[in-house]
């Protein structure tokens, strides 16, 4: 029998406008699983079924695999997931518009050149070819954007300091009329866009990123219009720039990522001003401790990061690693803790790490579930260790 709010497959085929094969092979392959299976084996759907057919299809439709599409949709219908993901995939979507905007212009800029020359530009032809595989990396721009942003979004929400991270690293930059600044790994521009009406007009900031994806991200969000900044994607152990031009270098969680710290530094002092400075963030042992705890009370196998980043570079052994490169170095400790009252969110934190969790969570979500709601019903604390180093340039480097 039929429950309320409940649809067959057949309805929920024809509501989907789909086939009730695809929605069968998307439950053979657990793409697509129903909410409810009767005990003659019948499947009905739910509304919130629904919301994740609308992930599936529109990365279908992005031409993202199944395997894939698998990998990158979790079975969770509250609207916390519903919206975090929509905006991932709205970024997606015009990730896509600017890629087929640049493959039109190269093809008519080719077809113009044939006509008029009456011979091929190959060198018109190769950026054709290197615009048409750019959709590969597509599958970790989705995966990078939404990890930032889960991870942005618990902070946010949770934050006992009314003063945001972003805003308190800016007050820390003490930027003024004049400056030449350069960050590395900017991400999604997230450092300037909520600190633009506290901008000096005077002032020119270069945002880096390995990541093309991410400075697309950036450069939409700031508006590309902005003659303050400019976008440059590079690797910040080859920085492209000249020597001794910055007032202001800034690496936010970044350092504890790059492969050879010591290199990084040294391009850094380079690229200062006599009197410059370096501006890094970082965590301590004690950060986010909770959650860590969490998870493995849960699956004693499940670890959130497969390197203790803090080891690499944290609060405890920053500044001997800076101390090679540059001069009065000073840590500032951003005051704050998170109190999580929801469940939503330090999941949605928790599936963005860069650790094993995704092995062992999926096959178990439910019960997994179950036990964040439970822990966050009272308030949830957690443990914040972070804040900056603050260099100087050392003039006299040996």
């Amino acid at each position: 029998m039929k429950k309320e709010g409940y649809y067959s497959s057949g309805q929920f085929a024809r509501m989907s406008g789909v086939t009730l094969r695809t929605i069968r092979y998307y439950d053979q392959h657990d793409i697509l699983k129903p909410s409810l299976v009767s005990g003659s084996g019948a499947r009905f759907y739910t509304d919130g079924d629904f919301a994740r057919l609308q992930q599936i299809l529109l990365l279908k439709y992005l031409g993202f695999s199944l395997e894939d599409i698998r990998e990158m949709t979790i079975e969770d219908p509250d609207s916390h997931f519903m919206l975090n993901a929509l905006n991932v995939q709205l970024k997606l979507v015009q990730d896509r518009i600017e890629q087929m905007q640049l493959v039109e212009k190269t093809l008519k800029d080719t077809a113009r050149a044939i006509s008029e020359e009456h011979t091929v530009d190959w060198s018109r032809m190769l950026d054709l070819i290197h615009l048409t595989v750019m959709e590969k990396s597509l599958k970790n721009q989705y995966q990078n954007a939404s990890n930032i942003s889960s991870r942005i979004n618990l902070h946010s929400l949770y934050s006992v300091n009314q003063e945001g991270w972003f805003p308190w690293i800016f007050r820390q930059c003490q930027i003024h009329e004049g400056m030449n600044i350069l960050e590395l790994g900017c991400g999604d521009g997230a450092l300037w866009t909520q600190n633009l009406e506290r901008l000096p007009e005077g002032v020119h900031i270069t945002l880096s990123d390995i990541s093309q994806g991410m400075l697309r991200d950036a450069r939409r969000a700031i508006g590309g219009s902005d003659s303050r900044f400019s976008f440059k994607a590079f690797d910040c152990h080859t920085i492209p720039a000249r020597l001794g031009t910055f007032d202001l270098v800034i690496a936010n969680h970044v350092l504890f990522y790059c492969e050879d710290i010591g290199k990084v530094c040294q391009n850094v002092q380079k690229l200062l001003k006599p009197g410059g400075r370096f501006l890094c963030s970082t965590y301590g042992s004690r950060h986010m401790r909770e959650v860590s705890l969490l998870v493995q009370s849960f699956d004693e196998r499940i670890a959130l990061s497969a390197d203790k980043l803090y080891e690499r570079f944290g609060r405890e052994n920053g500044a001997q690693i800076l101390s090679p490169y540059f001069q009065q170095i000073t840590w500032k400790t951003y005051e704050d803790e998170l109190i999580v009252t929801d469940a939503e969110p330090l999941i949605s934190y928790i599936l963005s790490c860069h650790g094993n969790q995704n092995q062992y969570l999926p096959d178990r979500y439910k019960d997994f579930r179950a036990l964040v709601k439970k822990k966050t019903e009272n308030g949830f604390h957690i443990t914040k260790d972070a804040g900056v180093f603050l260099c100087e340039k050392v003039t006299n480097l040996k």
